[in-house]
Parts: structure tokens; C-alpha cells; sequence
């Protein structure tokens, strides 16, 4: 930590790639301000409690590690700074709201329950406290049906792959549409996809938020669930590929850190995987369609992931795809960020659906179901319901148009 520490020159470039100091415009809430922060606890000249809400409002999206010349990795610096210091700051009420909160996130099931009664609080929205108020304005008017997602799909034509597919918590409640539309999209394409029953949560909301042992037990129990007989571990959401490829990293020193770092190695983002397999090319859609793609900040910074959503769009007869003016920048989905600072989180939001809106796109594309979510509500509020779709959904509806009519 102390290494990286001394690799920041505080040459400023990281100010205009950061969010919170796009909004807040304090030097302290930007990743140059962070790191001496960090410095001065490390040294003692600081408190924790002087830090803390510098600390607490980043995002962790990195896009400070993109635009660093110097080759800071802010990541080796604010996730063990949160999980060894800053977590220690946080009084009993705060620890058990955030305990509560990741315990509905990692579940499906309580998800799903906690979602309705949020859905009967939107009678009474302006009257609950302003946590609350954030998280339930984000949930959509009616949640989709529960789908039980196959746990083995054949590969169609000559098989030339096998994966085991990750298939997420708050995903398979909001949007589990998207793991069967990756199960069609890898059989499509000569795969064979199995799905682990006993496969749990990755634990990338917790790792994120700081909260290491929590993220260890996780890490360590959904890399028990998965086979070693395939090719990749398969993911289509962008913050779990994130903190997977990092277990290695991120729980050095502790037992089975050189399984987890192998299991690690083994993830792939579905559309980093599809590139990397050559994409078997889909039908045309039925009609023109232009997407505006939006950069997931766990996908383009933290895995550097950019060009392979794009070159697989491409792929796609009669879609254009079209750049998000001011793309770098966070939507302002962050794990829990949403919840915990609500008012950064929106203004990120508007200005990033503000953003989709001036491209004139008819839909928006992107690889992490937080993203979507965000962008969804945005575009509402501002009057413009665009269709939010993962990646792998728009060359499904073009595998799709292909298919025999029945």
C-alpha cells in the first residue's frame, strides 16, 4: 500500500476522470486528495474519523486508473484501506444497516421480498427517511416472474467450448432475462453451458464496500461450488467479473489464496470470452436499430474491457452503435453507493442519461445490471424510457430474428 502511496505525483490528471469531483468539486473527494489522506492516517497525523466521508463518497469506478500516467493503482489503495481502517470508523447502527443491506442484495430470494414491500412504500415514498427513498425510487413498477435458470445447455452445431456460468444475485431478481439470453447467445454459438446450483453469491458488493471477511467467505464458497472441467468461468455481470479476477489479489495471506487466484484466473466476461471464441455471425434484426453503448465502469476500467462489447455490436446487421458523450464517467451505480450517498448518485445519474439522450439512440446497450438499472431510472425521470439491454440481450434478439418461426 505504501508503494503505491509513493507512485502518485499529484499531477492532477486523475481531477476530470473522477466523479465525485466532478460534483462536489473538493480537492479531498478526488483520488490525488484520497491518496494524501490515506498517507496522513498511515502516519498518524490524521484521524479516521477526519477522513471517513472523503473516503466513503468514492466510487470505486477507477476511472482514475485509466486516465493516471503514472500508473497509480488507486484499487490496491482504497479497497485494503476501507476493509483495515476506514470500516473501523463506523458506529453500530451504521455497521447494521450495512449488514442488513448486503444480506438482501446477496440474496435473490429476500431480494425479491424486500422488493415488494418497496414497491408498497412507493405510496408513501417523500415520507420515508432518505436511504430508503433512493433505493426504492430504483426499483422498477412491477419485478419480473422468478425463472429457474438451466442448469446444463447443449451447445448447438459443432461444440467448441464448455463454461460454467455465473448468474449473479440482484440480476436474477431484476432482470433474469439476461442469464437465459446468455445461455442462448453461448449455445448459439457452439458452447456448452452448465449453471452450479450451489453456486452463491461472488461477494463483489461486499469486497467493494471494504467489508474483506464478508467478501472472503463468499469468494471462497462460490469457488467450492464451481467445476475445474471447463474452459472459463463465465460472467455477465460487470462488478462480479471484477472482483473475481481480484481474489487472488485481494485476499493474498489468507487460506486457499492460491485457489482463489486460479479460480480468478479462470473468469471471463461473457462478451471478453465471445471475442475471444470468434463470434458466429447472427441475422440481421428486423429493423434498423441505434444503440447507445455505455461503458460499465468494472468493465472498462477495472478489466480494461472495451473493445470486445463493441466489436460483437458490430457483428450485428442493421444495429449501429453509437459513443455516450463524456463515456468515462461513472453513471453513478455503485454497489451501495445508491443507498448510502443518494445525492451524488443521482446527479450522476441525470447527467449520464442526459449524456444517452443527445446521441439519439433508440436503446441502451451495456455489460453490468447496476448500470441498467441506473441509466433506466435516469432516462425515465427525464422523460425518455429508452429500452436499457445487456450486450448479450441485443445479439440474442439477432440470433433471434434468425430462428425458424414456429
Amino acid at each position: 500500500m505504501a508503494r503505491a502511496v509513493e507512485t502518485c505525483v499529484h499531477c492532477g490528471f486523475c481531477l476530470p476522470a473522477c466523479p465525485t469531483y466532478k460534483v462536489l468539486g473538493e480537492e479531498m473527494d478526488s483520488p490525488r486528495g484520497r491518496i494524501v489522506l490515506m498517507k496522513e492516517v498511515l502516519e498518524g497525523t490524521l484521524t479516521l474519523a477526519d477522513v471517513k466521508p472523503h473516503i466513503d463518497r468514492c466510487l470505486g469506478c477507477l476511472g482514475c486508473v485509466t486516465a493516471c500516467p503514472s500508473g497509480v493503482k488507486y484499487q490496491d489503495l482504497i479497497v485494503p484501506f476501507r476493509s483495515g481502517r476506514e470500516t473501523g470508523a463506523r458506529g453500530p447502527i451504521e455497521r447494521l444497516q450495512r449488514r442488513l443491506l448486503l444480506d438482501t442484495l446477496e440474496s435473490p430470494s429476500l431480494f425479491r421480498a424486500s422488493a415488494r414491500l418497496g414497491r408498497a412504500a412507493k405510496r408513501v415514498e417523500r415520507l420515508l427517511p432518505a436511504r430508503l427513498r433512493s433505493m426504492v425510487g430504483l426499483l422498477p413498477g412491477e419485478l419480473p416472474k422468478a425463472v429457474a435458470v438451466p442448469s446444463h445447455t447443449e451447445a448447438q452445431g459443432v461444440k467448441r467450448a464448455r463454461v460454467a456460468l455465473l448468474t449473479g444475485c440482484v440480476q436474477q431478481a431484476l432482470a433474469p432475462e439476461i442469464a437465459l439470453a446468455t445461455l442462448r447467445v453461448l449455445s448459439a454459438n457452439g458452447v456448452e453451458v452448465v449453471v452450479p446450483p450451489g453456486q452463491g453469491c461472488c461477494g463483489a458488493l461486499a469486497l467493494h464496500s471494504g467489508e474483506a471477511d464478508r467478501a472472503y467467505e463468499r469468494a471462497d464458497a462460490l469457488a467450492r461450488a464451481f467445476p475445474t472441467d471447463v474452459d472459463a468461468i463465465v460472467t455477465n455481470a460487470a462488478g462480479c467479473g471484477s472482483a473475481m479476477k481480484e481474489y487472488g489479489h485481494a485476499f493474498r495471506g489468507r487460506a486457499h489464496a492460491t485457489a482463489l487466484g486460479t479460480f480468478g484466473g479462470r473468469v471471463r466476461d461473457v462478451s471478453e470470452f465471445l471475442e475471444a471464441l470468434g463470434l458466429i455471425a447472427p441475422a440481421p434484426l428486423a429493423s434498423p436499430l441505434t444503440v447507445a453503448y455505455h461503458d460499465a465502469c468494472h468493465l472498462a476500467h477495472a478489466q480494461g474491457i472495451r473493445r470486445a462489447p463493441r466489436v460483437l455490436l458490430a457483428r450485428v446487421p442493421n444495429l449501429q452503435v453509437v459513443e455516450v458523450p463524456d463515456g468515462d464517467t461513472c453513471c453513478g451505480s455503485a454497489g451501495l453507493y445508491n443507498v448510502e450517498h443518494p445525492d451524488i448518485a443521482a446527479a450522476l445519474g441525470a447527467s449520464k442519461a442526459e449524456a444517452i439522450r443527445a446521441t439519439g439512440a433508440q436503446a441502451v446497450a451495456a455489460g453490468n445490471i447496476g448500470c441498467l438499472v441506473q441509466i433506466a431510472t435516469h432516462l425515465s425521470r427525464a422523460g425518455a424510457s429508452l429500452p436499457t439491454l445487456h450486450t448479450i440481450q441485443v445479439l440474442d434478439r439477432a440470433y433471434a430474428a434468425g430462428r425458424p418461426k414456429r
